[in-house]
């Protein structure tokens, strides 16, 4: 018997009228969407700001308030000044502060004697139980301490050997620039990789949990006992929980673009595509896990397993793969999370040619392409045991 498209359509306008008549399922599907991106979007931000110091300036010089000005006016510390070594102990002690700043005597006079052999000293004393706090303040203050001393060599040239030297200063400096995202915005970095979030488990779960819902209530034997062929059920249950899912990422595109301002610089076209291709994988996998569980508390249980675990961990969306062992860079291959996460940050934020992301959209197709002939598979070894 052949595939019949006619039969295939049957089965896709059953699933169309089961959707109409689960609203809760409908609503949580669209819904879904804005709650992920306003929580992620709006409450996650990776950018450290305003990080309270406590500043002990042993110096009281106008070297040192013009350096404590500069250190202030970047946005990233807020500055509490101590007056005794005793309170700057407390202020470390009782957590009111993460860090201390110390500038030692003498920072001003170091300074204006511009000597390498007595350079300007400044200690930061920062609170270690918050690694990453501390690591990205050490790094905030290296870039404060360059800045301040470039300006203080703009303003008093004759330090750095007259206009001359103060040209050359400046020429050597290391001047840096952000491509694609100037602003380093965390939020141009977290809302394009939304998607890889919400289409690797809504998809997932639509598919696994309706179809586990007809196994228990005894629905899938009767249309398997049907002459419906396996690979028409698969593209008739595929077919309206894609439509689903595709609205879903229009969502997530409309609020990134708009009510986030991310700029959208790559191929649309090509974004779609890979986003059609993407769906179609995780709804397919969706189908696999409802047929191998067939129970619908079981069948959540695999599809934030294999949806939000991948998505979070071995995507890159929030660990860098190139940090990871070597291991574990080859084991997350194996997952589309990491390749469809790589095509939305880059096609969003970069204009680079879909050509240069062409193994990344092969990879994503190859496991689209095996989830449905494993489906078709599983399907076809229940109707022919």
């Amino acid at each position: 018997m052949n595939f019949s498209w006619r039969r295939a359509k049957s089965v896709a306008y059953k699933e169309y009228k089961h959707i109409l008549r689960d609203p809760f399922t409908l609503a949580v599907t669209l819904i879904l969407p804005m709650i992920f991106v306003g929580m992620f979007g709006f409450v996650i931000d990776l950018d450290y700001k305003h990080m309270r110091v406590a500043v002990r300036d042993n110096d009281q010089t106008s070297v040192s308030r013009r350096f404590l000005q500069e250190m202030a006016s970047s946005g990233y510390f807020d500055l509490s000044p101590v007056h005794t070594p005793a309170a700057a102990d407390r202020a470390l002690e009782q957590n009111a502060s993460p860090a201390l700043l110390v500038i030692k005597r003498g920072f001003g006079r170091n300074i204006r004697a511009a000597n390498p052999e007595k350079p300007a000293q400044v200690q930061l004393l920062a609170d270690g139980t918050d690694n990453v706090q501390a690591s990205i303040m050490g790094s905030y203050m290296q870039g404060v301490v360059q800045k301040a001393n470039a300006v203080f060599m703009r303003d008093n040239p004759e330090l750095a050997g007259g206009a001359e030297g103060a040209a050359r200063l400046a020429g050597g400096q290391i001047r840096s620039r952000f491509l694609f995202n100037p602003e380093l915005n965390s939020r141009w970095f977290i809302v394009p990789a939304l998607s890889t979030i919400i289409i690797g488990f809504l998809a997932i779960v639509l598919t696994a949990l309706t179809v586990a819902k007809e196994w228990e209530n005894g629905s899938m034997e009767l249309l398997l006992s049907t002459p419906v062929r396996p690979s028409e059920i698969v593209l008739g249950k595929l077919v309206p929980y894609f439509v689903l899912t595709f609205l879903d990422v229009l969502v997530v595109f409309v609020l990134a673009v708009y009510v986030f301002r991310i700029p959208f610089l790559g191929s649309f076209l090509f974004y779609m595509a890979a986003c059609w291709v993407y769906i179609t994988g995780a709804l397919a996998l969706g189908l696999v896990i409802s047929v191998v569980t067939r129970q619908q508390q079981a069948a959540i249980q695999f599809a934030f397993a294999v949806g939000l675990l991948p998505s979070f961990i071995f995507s890159g969306f929030i660990f860098p793969i190139e940090n990871m062992p070597a291991f574990f860079q080859y084991f997350t291959a194996l997952f589309p999370q990491r390749w469809f996460l790589l095509i939305s940050r880059t096609v969003f934020l970069s204009d680079a040619a879909p050509a240069t992301l062409a193994a990344a959209f092969g990879a994503i197709g190859l496991f689209a392409a095996a989830m449905i002939l494993l489906a078709v598979h599983k399907f076809k070894t229940d109707v022919e045991p």
